[in-house]
């Protein structure tokens, strides 16, 4: 995998957790489709659909879902659900090696962060499995901004917590809601190749 820096000087990087720094995209789908299918749908989850809303916070993911598939369900339940399951399955991500070996080379000179769109347990726990905790000073979730990706409000509040103005970060991201909250940030992206973008 080859990763596009763009150069320039930059102040602080914000990274986006899950497809990029930690390939646990396909564990976030399978229990999608296990809770999404004991929420009444009869067949497999769309995996192409799943993965147009990485980055989005999980609780609007279940309110998508149910609209998608035209299902009425309870967005709190299948959310509890889903990361239940998720939470089974987390001890089988596998880093994302080019991401990862960049975000160690600069956690000795720069100021980090995540910008996730996990719930806090959830994205707290993946970092403390990984390994990855110890590198960033700032842990920005779902839980922490009343506007999730796409909206610029987790990078916004990322780059205020390392102390760093948003134009100086640079951001890492897999998904598009993500780059699309970055660049409204006034933030540069580069571009985590995903087995699905």
């Amino acid at each position: 995998m080859h990763l596009d820096i763009p150069p320039g000087e930059f102040s602080g990087y914000i990274f986006d957790l899950d497809g990029t720094l930690i390939d646990t995209m396909p564990l976030h789908y399978r229990a999608w489709d296990k809770a999404m299918r004991a929420a009444g749908l009869p067949h497999a989850l769309d995996e192409d659909f799943f993965y147009k809303l990485g980055g989005v916070p999980t609780r609007r993911v279940a309110e998508l879902f149910g609209e998608h598939y035209k299902l009425k369900l309870d967005p709190d339940l299948v959310f509890h659900a889903k990361e239940a399951l998720f939470t089974e399955l987390q001890a089988d991500a596998k880093l994302i090696g080019p991401v990862v070996d960049f975000a160690r080379r600069m956690h000795a000179t720069h100021p980090m962060a995540i910008a996730s769109g996990g719930p806090r347990m959830i994205v707290e726990r993946s970092l403390e499995i990984t390994g990855l905790a110890h590198l960033f000073r700032a842990v920005v979730t779902a839980d922490d901004v009343k506007h999730g990706k796409p909206s610029p409000d987790m990078f916004l509040l990322a780059a205020r917590l390392l102390g760093v103005p948003p134009e100086t970060c640079l951001v890492f991201e897999d998904a598009e809601p993500g780059i699309k909250g970055a660049l409204a940030a006034g933030m540069q992206v580069v571009r985590v190749p995903s087995r699905r973008v």
